[in-house]
């Protein structure tokens, strides 16, 4: 059996990975991660979810994973993409959630696209999976569920944010759980 550390300190990710990861872990385990968070200066969501992974990997010795998601709203360039979890100058989910809102006011185009790079780090070598999740920002917030921009996100063929799917509904189909489904086939390779 195989412990593998989750390189993050949102509390929030750790509950969705562990319920994404559970049974596809298979007899492995899956620890948080306390030590120092790291600088995310990368340029690509693959970027800085390697530079998470690295470093709980380097802190802890144990194989890694890690992931840096967003938000990416075409009709802002991308925005707030890489910059999601700061947008608003701040980690804090309703400032950024909020500024996102005001920059839409008046824009028709919606579309906007969820996104997650996944990565694991350990001793023999680095690997990224990205998942998306395409749908469009609505006006505003609805649901109580989920956290960061969940409220506002309306998965592509849904009428409801996916703040008021079911976690079991959001786990099967977000940006993460792709993502993490199609990082597991290389910890099966690596790890059985």
């Amino acid at each position: 059996m195989t412990t593998f550390v989750l390189a993050t300190h949102n509390a929030h990710k750790v509950v969705e990975l562990r319920r994404i990861l559970g049974d596809r872990l298979g007899p492995h385990d899956l620890v948080g991660y306390d030590g120092p968070a790291p600088v995310e200066d990368g340029e690509t969501f693959e970027a800085n979810a390697l530079i998470k992974a690295r470093a709980a990997h380097a802190h802890t010795g144990l194989p890694a994973l890690a992931d840096d998601s967003g938000i990416a709203v075409a009709a802002l360039g991308g925005a707030p993409g890489i910059d999601s979890a700061h947008y608003s100058g701040q980690r804090d989910d309703a400032a950024n959630l909020n500024l996102l809102l005001r920059n839409l006011v008046g824009v028709a185009d919606r579309n906007a696209t969820f996104v997650c790079a996944a990565a694991l780090v350990d001793v023999q070598s680095e690997y990224t999976a990205r998942g998306e999740w395409p749908g469009d920002v609505l006006t505003e917030p609805a649901g109580a569920g989920g956290f960061g921009y969940d409220p506002i996100f309306r998965p592509e063929g849904e009428t409801r944010s996916s703040a008021e799917l079911s976690p079991a509904e959001k786990d099967a189909d977000s940006h993460r759980a792709r993502a993490f489904i199609a990082l597991t086939t290389e910890l099966r390779r690596r790890y059985g």
